[in-house]
């Protein structure tokens, strides 16, 4: 039997087996239905293990995951959004494929500029402007001796 790809991009895909879905109960309201059937999926997905993704898209979606990830390279998402636990599991690989697109995006190198002479002059310009207002606001001392 051949585990079914999740399409992540148009070149790039993950395998099915190497998601882990486990379902618990869901917290919150619900009555019965929340007690007795667990609807709320876990799903980990071993990013270091995992064939189908380069070492810049690792990198980059350790940073973009955060506390999603483990010291282990474990991302966990947990999907309790719907009361059913297909809706759920289609919720929970549906983000998993979000952030792995979103780190398959190179982000643009950032290059130094400087502000023209023109822009600082304005600037210079516009906080003296700014002090003068201030300065003709204070209370003049008036002496007793004249």
């Amino acid at each position: 039997m051949r585990a079914m790809m999740i399409r992540i991009t148009d070149t790039l895909f993950i395998d099915e087996s190497d998601i882990q879905l486990d379902f618990i109960r869901s917290s919150g309201p619900g009555g019965q239905n929340v007690n007795k059937v667990s609807t709320a999926v876990m799903l980990r997905f071993n990013v270091v293990q995992s064939e189908a993704l380069s070492e810049d898209i690792r990198d980059r979606l350790r940073h973009i995951a955060g506390k999603k990830m483990s010291e282990q390279g474990i991302l966990t998402i947990k999907a309790n959004r719907y009361r059913s636990q297909d809706k759920n599991r289609k919720d929970a690989i549906a983000r998993l494929v979000a952030l792995i697109r979103q780190a398959t995006f190179k982000p643009k190198a950032r290059r130094k500029t400087r502000p023209s002479r023109a822009a600082r002059e304005r600037r210079l310009s516009a906080k003296r402007k700014r002090s003068e207002i201030k300065r003709r606001r204070r209370r003049v001392k008036i002496s007793k001796d004249s």
